[in-house]
């Protein structure tokens, strides 16, 4: 059975969001950036 979820986190790529998800036993078949956010610049 396949699911979709949509995470939004901070401070992490793609390839350490799937790694962390894999060490729960979570099978991951894509990892899709749909928006990332230019955050605060230093002024």
């Amino acid at each position: 059975m396949d699911s979709n979820y949509m995470l939004k986190v901070q401070d992490a790529k793609a390839v350490d969001v799937q790694k962390a998800l894999q060490a729960a036993g979570i099978k991951v078949t894509s990892i899709i950036e749909v928006y990332k956010d230019k955050g605060e610049e230093a002024s």
